[in-house]
């Protein structure tokens, strides 16, 4: 069966779960169990260890030494590394596949190694996920719907449900694909050692995060700050009444600068195209300049997409864009928009001397050059 990304979209993206069998046919494991043992080795990588302790999970959190794994024991264990696709093109090459998702949306690829038996135990997730089998067999458990009345057990470190019932389960095996939506219950469990399973997981920012984000932003961005004013104030009966007239003019004076819709989609691209681990340093050792661009251009060139950065943009009038790339707003007009948009596009990009016509298009790539967002091939 043909996967059917318009058929999915009605029928299954945050309704209901979704086995693809071979979605992946020829998928070769794009990641060994060795080379993710040594990126959880690593300063700056988010990874974990879950292991079985009779009953208990355990949760160990690295950067790991080298020889812990190989004094983890024969309890099944779980080791867990998140956002690998930044650091292994292969694994980014892997949410080429579930590109009709907006890019804004894509957060990134968390890859599992686990020993038989090995799990993180029944839970559910707030999101979206596309769990890919790479390596070995995995048992697959789907539940009930949950919300943040469901039960769940007292561990510090894992949500895990206190009564999971399964209602399917199926065993994956390399190329094939659960789709899980947010909030259900779901249990994943080796069949066998070596078993990889790289999750695409989707960002979806809560109500309480927006507004945060969002106020926080114009509290930072406030020029001269504005007063209350009452020039036509009349005398009033009760001087302890706060009148109607008073929490107009003051519920204005927050509200225009809330509804502001332009100013919101700004912030919301920077916010949403910010990097996950801003800590980490993609600048090339030496600048690059408009006229070193123009001469690397002097015939049609591949630019390759950082997998770390975050590209997206926003239509204005008159035909321009506002381009969003690692937290940064770039206003591209008409001439620099077609550039902007084929960046954030799915698949591969070149870039021709003629696309380098506008000063405005020479500046922006210049610019991504030497944040490290991209490079010309």
């Amino acid at each position: 069966m043909t996967f059917d990304p318009h058929v999915f979209l009605r029928d299954c993206w945050q309704k209901r779960p979704l086995l693809i069998r071979g979605l992946f046919p020829a998928l070769a494991n794009p990641l060994e169990p060795d080379e993710l043992a040594g990126l959880a080795c690593e300063e700056g990588v988010e990874a974990r260890i879950i292991r079985h302790a009779g009953a208990e999970l355990v949760t160990e959190h690295g950067p790991f030494a080298e020889e812990r794994f190989g004094t983890l024991g024969p309890e099944p264990w779980t080791l867990l590394v998140n956002a690998v696709d930044h650091h292994v093109p292969d694994v980014s090459a892997l949410i080429d596949t579930f590109r009709f998702i907006p890019n804004w949306r894509i957060d990134d690829v968390m890859v599992s190694y686990a020993t038989d038996h090995g799990g993180v135990g029944p839970h559910f997730d707030q999101y979206d996920v596309f769990l890919i089998q790479g390596l070995g067999r995995r048992l697959w458990q789907v539940g009930e719907v949950c919300d943040e009345t469901t039960a769940l057990l007292p561990n510090p470190d894992l949500r895990l449900l206190a009564n999971f019932k399964p209602v399917q389960e199926w065993v994956l095996e390399p190329g094939d694909v659960l789709y899980v939506p947010p909030g259900i219950a779901h249990n994943g469990v080796a069949v066998g050692d070596d078993c990889m399973t790289y999750s695409v997981g989707f960002r979806a920012p809560s109500q309480d995060e927006l507004l945060a984000g969002w106020a926080e932003h114009l509290v930072d961005e406030a020029g001269a700050d504005r007063r209350y004013a009452d020039p036509a104030l009349a005398l009033q009966a009760n001087p302890g009444e706060i009148t109607a007239e008073a929490i107009d003019d003051l519920h204005a004076m927050v509200t225009e600068k809330l509804l502001d819709r332009q100013a919101f989609a700004r912030w919301f691209g920077q916010y949403s195209s910010a990097p996950k681990n801003p800590e980490i340093d993609w600048s090339p050792d030496v600048a690059i300049t408009a006229t070193a661009l123009r001469k690397l251009v002097s015939e049609p060139a591949s630019v390759i997409r950082n997998p770390a950065s975050r590209f997206s943009f926003v239509r204005e009038s008159e035909g321009g864009v506002t381009l969003f790339v690692d937290g940064r707003a770039f206003a591209c007009a008409k001439e620099c928009a077609p550039f902007a948009e084929r960046l954030c596009a799915p698949g591969d990009l070149m870039i021709d001397p003629a696309d380098l016509g506008a000063d405005t298009t020479v500046t922006v790539i210049v610019a991504l050059l030497n944040m490290g967002s991209v490079q010309i091939g």
